[in-house]
């Protein structure tokens, strides 16, 4: 007997992460998250920017952190066709594979690129090299790669508890890679933020500042790596 489960079977997981995260993030999470977001670009990722620099941001999701990063100009790319919905009026979309950003950015021409639980949704270890690869091709020499994610280390328990979770990875195994692809590490952090929006992360804005003054209780309550890498002058 033929079950039918309202998709097509044989739609690649990809084509589900609109679905996906419609269920995931509901409006109350993401009020949450783009306030928590607004705190993180203005105490933490700033500073890895120049002034009126061009930033990247690789899987842009909701588009909390381009939104709200200073910079003169911001690009998205994402699969998700809902990120577009999302994006301030002064940030481009481009709705395409990660690996494939090339085809649709100019070369040699972001001054950082950012990007924050994605690579852990790569299929396989060949896909992350091509990212990075993508993303080298994309910022100017002596441009900053900024990688934020879940460390399998720190969180094996709840890891897989997200459907669309394939490859387990720490900050090592991403550093690794970063030199694979031609880039010098330059910050490499194993525990940061907690590992979930549904988590222990404080929400009110003045919390999340204190918290990242602390960095001795991110030993406690973090679960997400953190990484800066430059791509060679």
């Amino acid at each position: 007997m033929t079950r039918t489960i309202g998709i097509e079977a044989e739609a690649p997981l990809e084509n589900l992460v609109e679905q996906i995260y419609r269920n995931r993030f509901g409006k109350q999470v993401l009020g949450r998250r783009t306030a928590v977001w607004r705190v993180l670009c203005e105490s933490w990722f700033n500073r890895y920017i120049p002034a009126g620099g061009s930033v990247l941001e690789v899987a842009a999701g909701y588009c909390e952190f381009i939104n709200n990063v200073a910079a003169g100009e911001r690009v998205a790319v994402d699969l998700n066709p809902e990120t577009r919905n999302h994006a301030a009026p002064n940030v481009t979309v481009h709705e395409i594979a990660a690996e494939r950003l090339g085809e649709v950015v100019p070369a040699s021409h972001f001054d950082a690129a950012f990007m924050s639980n994605f690579l852990e949704h790569c299929r396989t270890r060949e896909q992350v090299l091509a990212v990075f690869d993508a993303v080298r091709g994309a910022l100017k020499p002596g441009g900053r790669v900024m990688i934020l994610g879940p460390n399998f280390r720190a969180c094996a328990a709840d890891y897989y508890d997200y459907f669309d979770h394939h490859l387990a990875l720490t900050e090592k195994a991403v550093a690794e890679a970063l030199e694979l692809s031609g880039f010098e590490v330059e910050v490499e952090l194993a525990r940061t933020l907690p590992f979930s929006f549904r988590g222990k992360l404080p929400t009110a804005p003045w919390l999340v500042r204190l918290y990242l003054k602390l960095p001795w209780a991110w030993r406690f309550f973090g679960a997400q790596f953190f990484l800066v890498a430059r791509r060679p002058a």
